[in-house]
């Protein structure tokens, strides 16, 4: 009975042990992965910002600016794009759209970005764009992948239509999470106006004014290395309008300042991730780890069962004969 059961116990050690990699290795890269369908709506805001007033083509310092941005997952561009290239992918419409304190727009640019699934590589197909223009992405946007390193990853820029390093600096605390901060500064680059501005200004109307769009940020990310989701964010963020072939006249400052997450939606954005992330947790760390600790200690059990049920394991030895005194 005790041999039945110690090979019953070792066959389930066996499963487990053998179940453990395959969780970690085979189940996590199928089973963490973006949703199609994925919505996330964020709002930013810059305090005391400098803003270009078209009415004067003067800077001037306003209470406050707000940029909505929305990502939307489209399902149905996601299944045409899977059906050309065999991957499992996502395709996000998003939109970053900038309103003044009263609720005006200043600008507003859509993006179409298409990426792994799970890896969150970029994959050229679908319509990628920024601003109805076609880019090539090289490296990340948005977010990072799962299981985020200590180390530098490529970041693109919408505004350059450019990718470059975004360099980790630090591992902090950010409201009760371990969070990994990264930072890139973009240098003073000419970059092309929104094709949706206020008072139906184009950017042929500005190019013929004599003037063009040149634009620097310093990036900061504050990011979950188990989801890869950004939990903070903040630009300090300048745009100028410079007139071409004159560099000695002043140009105009269309937008400055530091732009943060607002309050409420750091709040939510933290919980929502605290939530995500015990499930990748348990696919890369409780289960994988909690099934090798489990398959040791039956193949114990086994072990143990196995010596005591084995005949004559129990018997001792007869005892010397005493000596005869002579």
């Amino acid at each position: 009975m005790r041999r039945k059961a110690s090979l019953v116990l070792l066959g389930i050690a066996a499963f487990c042990t053998a179940l453990s990699p395959l969780l970690r290795w085979y189940a996590f890269p199928r089973l963490a992965r973006i949703p199609a369908n994925e919505y996330q709506a964020v709002v930013l805001q810059a305090k005391n910002p400098t803003l270009l007033d078209y009415t004067r083509m003067k800077d001037v310092t306003v209470p406050e600016v707000s940029i909505v941005q929305t990502l939307r997952g489209n399902v149905a561009a996601a299944k045409q794009v899977r059906k050309e290239t065999g991957r499992d992918v996502v395709v996000w419409d998003a939109l970053s759209y900038i309103a003044d304190p009263h609720g005006a727009m200043v600008s507003e640019i859509p993006e179409r970005y298409v990426f792994d699934a799970h890896s969150q590589a970029p994959v050229h197909a679908g319509g990628e764009s920024v601003d109805g223009d076609p880019v090539r992405r090289q490296g990340i946007e948005f977010k990072w992948p799962f299981l985020t390193q200590k180390r530098d990853y490529y970041y693109f820029d919408a505004q350059t239509r450019t990718s470059a390093p975004i360099h980790y600096r630090d591992t902090e605390q950010f409201h009760g999470l371990k969070v990994y901060y990264f930072e890139q500064t973009v240098p003073w680059t000419k970059v092309p106006l929104p094709k949706k501005m206020p008072l139906g200004v184009t950017p042929a109307v500005v190019t013929a004014a004599g003037m063009e769009r040149w634009y620097t940020t310093k990036r900061m990310f504050w990011v979950d290395p188990v989801t890869g989701a950004p939990v903070n964010g903040e630009e300090i963020h300048q745009e100028e309008m410079r007139y071409i072939g004159h560099p000695e006249k002043k140009p105009l400052v269309a937008f400055a300042g530091d732009v943060k997450m607002r309050p409420d939606y750091v709040g939510s954005t933290v919980e929502l991730v605290k939530e995500k992330r015990q499930l990748v947790l348990a696919l890369t760390s409780y289960l994988p780890w909690g099934l090798l600790g489990l398959g040791g200690a039956l193949l114990t059990a086994a072990l143990l069962l196995e010596v005591r049920g084995r005949p004559g394991a129990a018997r001792t030895a007869k005892p010397a004969p005493e000596p005869v005194p002579a």
